[in-house]
């Protein structure tokens, strides 16, 4: 029962990595907001400096982006790891 229930938790988890791969966006890309106010302070012109701003631009919102996440799967890993050492207490 215990392996069968394993085997469910890994297939779901397996169909949401999939279903996540197939059903995405290009994660490189700026907010509409976040362009416009790069595009009135750099000005018109496509010059060097303006591809630098607009690539640490992108980064910049893609570090805040990965933030929550790192910390939600930090939470949730030591949750794991406590519950399974309640896990080996109890069957010990």
């Amino acid at each position: 029962m215990i392996m069968k229930r394993q085997l469910s938790k890994i297939f779901i988890l397996g169909l949401m990595m999939l279903t996540l791969s197939l059903v995405s966006t290009e994660a490189y890309s700026q907010c509409a907001m976040c362009r416009a106010t790069v595009e009135s302070n750099v000005g018109t012109g496509s010059t060097d400096s303006d591809s630098q701003v607009g690539a640490g631009l992108n980064t910049g919102i893609l570090y805040l982006m990965l933030i929550p996440y790192v910390l939600v799967g930090t939470v949730g890993f030591l949750w794991y790891k406590s519950s399974q050492k309640k896990k080996a207490a109890r069957t010990a």
